[in-house]
C-alpha cells in the first residue's frame, strides 16, 4: 500500500510545487431589482473555500488553479452556479439571484404529499442514500434533521426530500463539518434508484494532535482508490502506476474488453488549456487493485469475500473533461455504479484535499 502512495507523491510533486492561485470576485444582486444582497453565501462546490458578500454585495475568493463550480445561495432565493475553469472565467462575476417559487400551487403540492413523521419513517433510508453505508457513514451525524421535509408520491412510488435550510453534517471519521445545499433528492422504490444533487462546503474540524493524525490517516485511506484519485491520475497519466485497470463495456451485452492504452488518442486527448478530455461514449469498468473492497460492500452486493479489487462503473453519454484538481464535468450526465456508488458523502473529500 505505501509503495503506490509514495509513487503518487513523487509523480505529483512537480505539479503541486508549480500550483498557482486565481482570484474570483464579483457581485451578487436581486435579479428583478438589481439590489445588492448582503450576507449571501459564496463558495466553491465540494471545497473548503467560501465567503459571504459584504454590504455592497461584493465577494472575493482566492483558490488554487483548477476546475470548480462556484455556488451562490441566499435565503428565499434560488441557488445559482457558475463553472470556473480559468482566470478568465473568474473576473467580475455579477450573479443575479431569482426569488424562489412560492406560488399557491407549489405550496399545495408540498402540503398534499408531505409525510408528517417523515424522519421517523424515511430517515434511515435517507441516511443510507445520502451519507452511505460504509464504516465512515456510521461516524457521521446530521445535526438538523428537522430541516428535512419528506414528500411521498404514492402513485409513482417515489420519495422526494426537500430542505428548509442547509443540511449540517459532522463527519467524525474524516474530521470535516459539511454544509450541504440540497438541490434535489428523489428515491424510486420500484427500482431502488436514487438521484440527488447537492452543493457541499467543507470546514476542517478542530481537534488534538492525536485526533488530527487519525483524521489524516483516515483521509488517505478514503482518497486512494476514490473517484477523485482516479480523475487526478487520469489527468496526470499515472493510472497504471497507481493500480488502475480499465475495461470498455459493450452498452448492449456488457461484454468487457481491456483497455490496453488508456491514453490512446481515440479516447483521450489533452487540450491547450491543460484539461484532459475522455472521448468515450458508453460504459467504462474501473478496477482498483491496491486495496481490498470493504466486506460490508461485498456482503450487500452478494459478492464473494475472496474479491481483492474494487470495481466501479462509469456510464457517460458524451465527453468528460477533467481539470487539474480532479474536478470533472458534466457531472450530472455521468451514471456511477459499483464501489464508487456505495461510497457516498461520508467518504468524499474536497477538491482541495492534498495527501502530502
Amino acid at each position: 500500500m505505501r509503495t503506490h502512495r509514495w509513487l503518487l507523491c513523487i509523480l505529483l510533486l512537480p505539479l503541486l510545487s508549480a500550483a498557482q492561485t486565481m482570484v474570483v470576485g464579483g457581485r451578487v444582486n436581486d435579479a428583478s431589482t438589481g439590489q445588492a444582497l448582503t450576507g449571501a453565501s459564496v463558495f466553491f462546490q465540494n471545497t473548503t473555500f467560501g465567503t459571504t458578500t459584504n454590504s455592497e454585495g461584493n465577494y472575493r475568493l482566492s483558490v488554487p488553479e483548477g476546475g470548480y463550480d462556484l455556488v451562490v445561495t441566499y435565503n428565499g432565493y434560488e441557488t445559482a452556479t457558475r463553472r470556473i475553469g480559468s482566470k478568465e472565467d473568474a473576473q467580475d462575476l455579477v450573479i443575479a439571484l431569482k426569488l424562489k417559487d412560492n406560488s399557491l400551487e407549489a405550496v399545495s403540492v408540498v402540503a398534499t404529499n408531505e409525510v408528517k413523521d417523515g424522519w421517523e419513517r424515511f430517515g434511515p433510508l435517507f441516511r443510507e442514500q445520502f451519507l452511505g453505508m460504509t464504516p465512515n457513514a456510521g461516524k457521521c451525524a446530521i445535526e438538523n434533521p428537522e430541516a428535512l421535509r419528506f414528500l411521498y408520491l404514492r402513485k409513482r412510488e417515489k420519495l422526494k426530500v426537500l430542505a428548509n435550510e442547509p443540511i449540517r453534517i459532522v463527519n467524525h471519521a474524516l474530521g470535516y463539518r459539511i454544509r450541504c445545499e440540497l438541490d434535489s433528492f428523489v428515491h424510486e422504490f420500484g427500482t431502488g434508484h436514487t438521484e440527488s444533487a447537492v452543493y457541499s462546503f467543507y470546514e476542517e474540524m478542530e481537534g488534538t494532535e492525536e485526533r488530527k493524525a487519525e483524521w489524516k490517516a483516515a483521509r488517505e485511506t478514503a482518497y486512494y482508490g476514490s473517484m477523485l484519485h482516479f480523475m487526478r491520475c487520469y489527468y496526470d497519466s499515472t493510472l497504471r502506476g497507481n493500480g488502475y485497470i480499465l475495461n470498455r463495456l459493450d452498452p448492449v451485452s456488457d461484454r468487457s474488453t481491456t483497455v490496453q492504452n488508456p491514453y490512446d488518442t481515440l479516447i483521450y486527448r489533452k487540450l491547450e488549456t491543460g484539461e484532459t478530455v475522455l472521448a468515450r461514449d458508453g460504459k467504462m469498468r474501473v478496477a482498483y487493485t491496491l486495496e481490498n473492497p470493504d466486506k460490508a460492500y461485498l456482503k450487500k452486493s452478494g459478492l464473494s469475500e475472496q474479491n481483492t479489487i474494487q470495481v466501479s462503473i462509469l456510464d457517460f453519454p458524451d465527453e468528460v473533461v477533467i481539470e487539474e484538481n480532479g474536478y470533472f464535468y458534466e457531472q450530472r450526465d455521468i451514471l456511477i455504479l459499483g464501489y464508487w456508488a456505495w461510497e457516498k458523502l461520508a467518504d468524499r473529500l474536497p477538491y482541495d484535499y492534498d495527501p502530502d
